[in-house]
C-alpha cells in the first residue's frame, strides 16, 4: 500500500526523500554579541542533527536574520556576515549526509525585533541591550513594543540587498532549499498588511504596493539562488482580524504571483501580526488555507498548524490537500516522530545503521 507520507518529492533538481519536513523554529541560541553573534552552535547542531537522524525529509533551520537589526532577538542566528556561515555548513553538511535535505529560512523581524527570549518574557529588551526597530509605519506592534521608524525607499533598497546577501551566504553554507519569511508581523508580512502598513508611497495602500518589497525581495533572492535549487515563501494566509487586515483572499492573488516570480512551494501558516485576532486554534486549524492556494493557483503548498499524528498527516496528503506536512512543536516534542508514523502508518523508510537494530 502506498504511504503518501512517504513518497519521494521532487522540486526543480531536488527530490526530497518523504512529506513529513521540520518546520523553521528559533532556538534563540547563538551568541548575542561580539564577533561570534549570530553564529550557530552546539546547541544548533545537535537539535537538528537529532531531528535528521529522526528521519525528516527536509529540515528548515530557524528564521536567520539578514541583518544585526533584523533580528528578533539578541540570540538569533544571522548570516550578515561570512563568520556566521561556517556553523551552518557544519549543520547542512551532517543533514545531507544522513540523508535530509538541508533548508534555511531567512528574515527581517521588522518591528518585532529587538525582544527578549520567549522563557524570558516576549517584552522589549533592556535599551543597553538592544536596538530601534523599524518598519513599513510608525506603528507598534502593540503598547509593549515601541514605534518603529519607518523605512525611507532607500533603506528599503538596502534591506532587500541584505535578504540578497543572506542567500549567497546560505548557498555558501551548503542549504539546499532557502526560504523567505514573510509570516508571522515581521518585516515583509508587515509591508503586506494594510494592518500595520499605512504607507502612501509605491509601498502602501494598494495591494500591488503592499507586494512590491516582497516581490522585489523574492526577485532579489532568486537572482542569486541557483536556478535547479527551489525557493519558499512563508505567509500568513490571514491576519485574523475582522477589519484592515491581510485576508485569505489575497494569499490566493499573491500566490499565483510569487509564482511567476519563482516561488517554488508557499508554506502557509497564519497570524502573527497583532491586533485583535481572534485565532481558532485546533487540529490541522490551517491546512484549509493551504488547500485552497493549491486548488486556486496550482503552486505547490506546505501545510502546518497543530498536525500531531500519523494519520491525520496522512489524510492531508492523500485528500491532495497539500504536498508536504510541516511540524513544528511535535518535532521539539519526538525528535523521531518521522520514523513514529512510517511505524505507524506500515512505511518504510532508511535509518543510520547505528538505529537501524531498533527500528
Amino acid at each position: 500500500m502506498s504511504v503518501a507520507l512517504f513518497e519521494p518529492y521532487a522540486l526543480r533538481s531536488l527530490t526530497v526523500p518523504n512529506r513529513v519536513w521540520m518546520a523553521p523554529m528559533c532556538q534563540y541560541s547563538a551568541e548575542t554579541s561580539g564577533p561570534n553573534a549570530g553564529v550557530a552552535g552546539d546547541w544548533h547542531f545537535a537539535h537538528y542533527a537529532a531531528r535528521a537522524t529522526g528521519g525528516a525529509g527536509l529540515i528548515l533551520v530557524e528564521a536567520t536574520a539578514v541583518s544585526p537589526e533584523g533580528r528578533i532577538s539578541p540570540a538569533d542566528l544571522g548570516l550578515w556576515n561570512d563568520t556566521q556561515v561556517e556553523g551552518l555548513r557544519r549543520i547542512s553538511g551532517f543533514l545531507k549526509e544522513h540523508g535530509t535535505v538541508p533548508g534555511i529560512q531567512i528574515g527581517h523581524a521588522g518591528r518585532k525585533a529587538s525582544t527578549n527570549r520567549p522563557w524570558q518574557g516576549r517584552g522589549p529588551v533592556d535599551p543597553s541591550e538592544g536596538w530601534q526597530p523599524v518598519g513599513p509605519s510608525p506603528v507598534a506592534f502593540d503598547e509593549a513594543h515601541p514605534v518603529p521608524t519607518e523605512l525611507t525607499a532607500e533603506r528599503i533598497r538596502e534591506i532587500t540587498g541584505q535578504f540578497a546577501d543572506a542567500a549567497r551566504r546560505a548557498l555558501a553554507a551548503g542549504f539546499e532549499v532557502l526560504e523567505v519569511h514573510g509570516a508571522h508581523g515581521y518585516l515583509i508580512g508587515e509591508f503586506l498588511s494594510p494592518h500595520s502598513n499605512h504607507r502612501t508611497d509605491a509601498y502602501g495602500g494598494s495591494f500591488e504596493n503592499r507586494t512590491r518589497l516582497a516581490l522585489e525581495v523574492v526577485d532579489a533572492v532568486r537572482a542569486v539562488w541557483p536556478e535547479e535549487l527551489p525557493l519558499f515563501f512563508r505567509i500568513s494566509a490571514t491576519d485574523w482580524l475582522e477589519e484592515q487586515g491581510w485576508t485569505v483572499d489575497e494569499t490566493v492573488r499573491f500566490a499565483a504571483l510569487l509564482r511567476e516570480h519563482g516561488v517554488d512551494l508557499l508554506d502557509v501558516s497564519s497570524g502573527g501580526n497583532g491586533g485583535p485576532a481572534r485565532i481558532p486554534v485546533g487540529p490541522g486549524y490551517q491546512v484549509p488555507f493551504a488547500a485552497r492556494v493549491k486548488a486556486e493557483t496550482g503552486l505547490p503548498v506546505a501545510a502546518v498548524g497543530l498536525i500531531t499524528e500519523s494519520g491525520q498527516a496522512e489524510k492531508i496528503l492523500a485528500n491532495g490537500e497539500a504536498d508536504a506536512v510541516l511540524l513544528g512543536r511535535e518535532l521539539l516534542r519526538d525528535a523521531s516522530w518521522p520514523r513514529r508514523a512510517a511505524r505507524e502508518l506500515g512505511a518504510t523508510t532508511p535509518a543510520p545503521s547505528q538505529y537501524a537494530w531498533a527500528i
